[in-house]
């Protein structure tokens, strides 16, 4: 019987390789799976290429991953926000690599992981340093009905950590409106997706017209509490 449904975080992330490529969902603060992040963290694993939106808010969450050493480089597109302290410090002291990527251009790099495909060419960053490599050599070129372009390189991930409003035991997500962002392609990426959920249905509950991400994707689910602000700005379970 397939029952993707882990007993726990550490049960769905104890396996995770020193020098594993991280995809973690979601968009600023919308998708990103916290608690996964932080059972990564408790887990231990180093020497981390984690692939993400941005480089971590405050020093929760992703941020609290780079504070903790574990991660050697993050690919992102917007590292620097107004609560970045965690991320300036580390790549302002030779810490931390950055391989900086523009959002439509990470976004499609996953995706074409996940579909199989070897490479493709982008207008974005032709021209600019972005179309270099990390040694500073130059990309290939290629001009296209009079159009240039740069070759653009799939990113594959050994685990994606993403977020999820609803899973059954197969794996299957239903996500919940903006949440649902980097998900789905980072899922068809990895070689192992743990999710997490608010909300795990019997089998069948699901409308297979609103399934987003099927199970084939999935490694495990993990539910999560919702945690609601109260007036006072406290956060409690619901």
């Amino acid at each position: 019987m397939i029952n993707k449904i882990a007993r726990s975080i550490e049960d769905a992330l104890g396996d995770v390789k020193d020098g594993s490529t991280i995809l973690i969902g979601g968009f600023g603060t919308a998708g990103i799976p916290d608690e996964l992040i932080e059972g990564l963290n408790a887990q231990g694993a180093k020497d981390l290429t984690v692939v993400n939106n941005n480089a971590g808010n405050g020093e929760v969450g992703l941020a609290a991953l780079l504070k903790a050493g574990r991660v050697r480089k993050i690919i992102c597109s917007f590292p620097r926000q107004a609560d970045s302290q965690v991320f300036d410090a580390l790549y302002r002291s030779g810490k931390l690599e950055l391989e900086l990527v523009p959002q439509g251009n990470l976004a499609e790099r996953i995706r074409a992981a996940g579909a199989g495909i070897g490479a493709f060419f982008s207008p974005t960053g032709h021209g600019t340093e972005l179309a270099r490599n990390a040694d500073g050599s130059a990309r290939e070129t290629r001009e296209i009905n009079g159009k240039h372009y740069v070759l653009e390189m799939p990113i594959y991930g050994d685990v994606a950590l993403i977020k999820a409003e609803q899973g059954d035991r197969w794996g299957n997500l239903i996500y919940r409106k903006a949440a649902r962002n980097f998900g789905p392609v980072m899922a068809t990426a990895a070689k192992k997706t743990v999710a997490s959920v608010h909300e795990i249905v019997e089998l069948g509950a699901l409308n297979p017209e609103h399934i987003v991400t099927p199970g084939i994707f999935v490694s495990h689910i993990v539910k999560i509490d919702r945690v609601a602000t109260s007036a006072g700005g406290f956060k409690k379970a619901v």
